[in-house]
């Protein structure tokens, strides 16, 4: 491997706008796997940057850090990802986004409905819960994700 290839935290600190704590986070998780130095200091791959970037981009997208880690796990170490490896994940990726984005786009309107209607109470509110039958169901929403 060429130490060309190689960036200090701190590079990959300034590169990603990650805090370097944040990156050490990444590592205890094993999201990403730097190599030591003789010195004991840490050394990332370059393409750890892309790696980074995509954990940033999942999350906001609401992915969670365990959705994160499988997506990445299918990627390679120890080598720069390509487009195909890149498209692979998106790929399967779409239908998670697609569903958080069905599952939102229900709540916003659950929750125009429930506002709109004045009650704000899910014990009084005829829509969702009449003679509060969802009490026996136990505790929690019941009907505003259905």
């Amino acid at each position: 491997m060429d130490r060309n290839d190689l960036v200090p935290i701190g590079e990959l600190a300034r590169r990603t706008g990650l805090a370097v704590s944040a990156i050490r986070f990444y590592e205890e998780k094993g999201l990403i796997q730097p190599s030591r130095t003789r010195g004991n200091q840490r050394r990332f791959l370059r393409s750890d940057i892309r790696r980074l970037s995509f954990i940033l981009i999942a999350q906001k997208l609401g992915l969670g850090l365990l959705e994160i880690e499988a997506e990445l796990s299918k990627l390679p170490q120890g080598r720069t990802p390509s487009l195909s490896d890149w498209q692979r994940i998106s790929r399967s990726m779409r239908s998670a986004i697609d569903e958080k984005i069905r599952l939102l786009t229900l709540a916003r309107a659950k929750l125009d409905e429930c506002i709109g209607c004045g009650c704000l109470s899910l014990e009084r509110c005829r829509i969702y819960n009449r003679h509060d039958r969802a009490g026996a169901s136990g505790s929690g929403p019941r009907f505003v994700l259905d």
